[in-house]
Formats: structure tokens, sequence, C-alpha cells
């Protein structure tokens, strides 16, 4: 098994060196529990493999991930960009500390008064479509504006079929077979395009479908350069890069993985004269997935026609499975490493037939009271949360070196009602 879990002396699961049990206890469930070291060890290793073969690189976080602002402020403090898809998330990173030239947003089917806003905030803009461009260069003060295009190479991987982002399916992005008349048009209208972009798709594992979407991409980018005169500042490959969800599944290689990414890239720089860009990647699920557990209680045991595990969490709290038939693995806090005597489905508290964690998980004894820690829940957990079934959505902790501080506070029924207004004709 690839997951790195640790107990202490009691036997427990330990998170950044605090005891889950105790941490239930004192904060109750459902509970996301976030270990900071994990993340800037996360951060550290994946940009130590790129710069070591290339050292004009730089990590963008895909913070859609996860924009708990305080794990922005330790990636902003590792040295990472932002890869921001909405206006939120630009004000979420400038409220973070983020200066705007390491911020770049990339936007799709974007309102004019989405684009007024990221123009006015001076982040650099990562135009999605034709029309989008047309629109960007009505607004006052973009003549001359540096920005990027997003490329549809054409290439597309993924975990889901709704994880992925390239392709004749995907709706991400200009095909590349329009891309030198795009980048031309960019010119006509006063733009200086300085980057080209692209993202096939999330949760990838195996280096081959990243390497074909590398080559396609700088072979467009080799085709704008001699046909439409653009030097790049900068070439983005996007994320994607996964991690092990399933036991079975392994880590990534990510130094051999690198290797072979920067190799093809320095290649390809070299066959198209491209001199010394900056080469970028946005990774949000490899920072930040393995980092947080999220802990719920289990509140029943039920022998139906199947035999259910009832938690006090559900796809409002964690939508993966439900959305995407994702694999969590999930473990019993105080027993992390016991092996299976029986197979049940873990069963969440939302009145949805869909809302379960797991069908037949192999687990070991469970008994009411249980605390389970479903795992690798740090990237598109809270971010993808709800207040569905008015369930007020949970607490988050950042736990370091055994000492926790609440970074956003559990939600009460009060929180469900705000900004909600009842006529003063309905009132009597």
């Amino acid at each position: 098994m690839d997951f790195d879990l640790k107990t202490n002396e009691k036997g427990n699961l330990s998170i950044g060196g605090a005891d889950a049990l105790e941490l239930a206890d004192k904060y109750k469930t459902p509970l996301y529990v976030i270990d900071e070291t994990r993340i800037r060890e996360n951060y550290r290793r994946l940009h130590e493999a790129f710069s070591q073969h290339y050292d004009n690189f730089k990590m963008y976080y895909a913070c859609k991930a996860n924009t708990n602002l305080a794990v922005m402020r330790i990636l902003e403090e590792e040295g990472s960009g932002i890869d921001a898809v909405s206006p939120g998330e630009v004000y979420t990173s400038l409220l973070a500390g983020f200066d705007p030239s390491r911020i770049l947003f990339t936007g799709n089917n974007v309102k004019n008064e989405e684009l007024e806003y990221v123009v006015a905030s001076g982040v650099t803009v990562n135009v999605d479509s034709i029309s989008q461009l047309k629109r960007l260069s009505k607004l006052p003060g973009t003549n001359g504006m540096k920005i990027s295009i997003r490329v549809n190479p054409n290439v597309g991987a993924g975990h889901h079929e709704h994880c992925i982002t390239g392709g004749p399916l995907s709706k991400f992005g200009i095909m590349e077979e329009e891309a030198v008349e795009v980048y031309k048009l960019a010119q006509e209208l006063g733009f200086k395009p300085v980057g080209i972009h692209s993202h096939i798709g999330s949760g990838i594992l195996d280096p081959e479908p990243f390497k074909l979407a590398v080559e396609s991409l700088m072979d467009i980018a080799g085709a704008v350069h001699q046909d439409a005169g653009v030097e790049f500042d900068f070439i983005d490959f996007g994320g994607g890069i996964g991690i092990p969800y399933t036991p079975e599944e392994k880590k990534l290689d990510i130094n051999l993985f690198a290797e072979k990414i920067v190799g093809l890239f320095k290649e390809k720089l070299g066959e198209y004269k491209l001199r010394n860009p900056t080469m970028c990647i946005e990774p949000g699920r490899y920072i930040i997935g393995d980092t947080s557990v999220l802990l719920t209680r289990v509140n029943t045991i039920k022998q139906s026609y199947r035999k259910f595990a009832g938690v006090d969490a559900g796809f409002n709290t964690l939508l993966r499975p439900t959305m995407y038939g994702s694999y969590h693995h999930v473990v019993v806090a105080d027993k992390p490493n016991a092996e299976p005597t029986q197979k049940l489905d873990i069963a969440g508290d939302v009145c949805e037939s869909g809302d379960l964690f797991a069908r037949d998980r192999p687990m070991p004894d469970v008994e009411e009271g249980d605390l389970f820690a479903i795992l690798n829940a740090g990237a598109y957990g809270f971010t993808m949360s709800s207040q569905y079934n008015s369930r007020p959505k949970p607490a988050e902790l950042l736990v370091k070196n055994g000492k926790t501080e609440v970074v956003r506070e559990r939600e009460t029924f009060a929180d469900l009602l705000t900004k909600q207004n009842v006529p003063v004709r309905l009132l009597k």
C-alpha cells in the first residue's frame, strides 16, 4: 500500500503528529484535518524534480483543488504561483498575499464583468476562446496587454470522463489547427501574446499521455513562433499529475516523470529555436490531495438487504465518490492497519441513494461510535462541499508537529440562512 499511514504509541492514526481520535473528540465530526508539513514536502519534491533539469521553471498551484486561505498562505510562502479559474479565486489569491504577477487566470465561458475584474486586478489572462479574445480587446487598458492562449492539443487523459480536459469532446481552449490564426488575430487586436497553455486532464499516473500533450503543445508553439513570430515568455503544460487513491495504485516516480517531460521539452525548444521560455505546470491534486483526512463518525450499523455502516458525513461533505465514482481509502482510526473481516457499504447521511462512500468495501470489525478516516481528501474535498439537505459545512483544522489550529469554523444552522430575505408580505 502506498499510503503513508502513521500511528502513535496508542496505535491510533496520527495526522501531522496529532491523534485522530482526540481531534474528533475535541472538534467533533465531520472534520477535515490538513497536514501542513505534507503540503510543503509535496511542493518542494515536485519543484525540485523539475527545476533540477530546467532552471527556468515555475509552478502555479491549481487552487480550485483547495482554496483554504491557510493552504494558500503556505504555498505563497513556498514561492508558488496560482492557477485561478474564476474571479473569486483571483480575489482569494490576492487576499492570501499573492502578487498579481504570480497569478494566471484561466477562465472558460467568462462574462464581460469577470474580464473587467481580472484585468483591473493586474493578473495574466489566459484566453480560452476567440469570443473571449474579442471581448477582452474592447475593454479599456488592454491595448498592448500581455496574454496567453489556451490550446486544446487534441490529447486527453484522466481518471474519469468528467476530468478529461483535452481532446475533441472537451469544452476548453481553441483547436490546435486554428492556433496560428488566433495568435495572429490577438496581435491584430493589439495584444502581445507571450504564453501558450494546455491542460489535458486530471489524475494522471502514467507519463505517456502527458508526454503526448507536451509534444503536441510544443509542435503548436513551434508553428505559432515560426508563422506568427511570437516569442514565448512561458509555455504552460497545465496540471493533472495524480496521486494513488486505491491500495493497488503506485505513486508516480516524479523524478523519472520530470526527467522525461523536461527532456522532451528541451528537445523541442531546440527544434523550433524557442530560446529559453519559462516552463510551467499547474499541480493541484499532487500538492494537496494526500495532505488531508476527513474524519467521520459511525452512527449506524444497519443490516438490510446489504450491510451498511452509516456515518455523519455525506456527499455534501465529500462529493467525489458520488460525482466521479472515485475511490477513497477508509480506515478505522483506532486500528488503521487492521485486516478486513467483512465487506460493507459505507453510507452518508444525505437523503439520496447515491450518497455512498463505498460499496462492498473490505473493512475490519466496525461498531457504532467508531471513527472512520477517509484518506486523500485534500483535493476537491471541502472545496466541492455544499449545504445540501440544509447541513452546515464542517470545520477544517491545520496541524503541524502535533499542534492544531482551526482554519475554518464549523458552520451553524444560522449560516444556512445567510443572505436570505423573506418578503415582508409573507411575514405574518
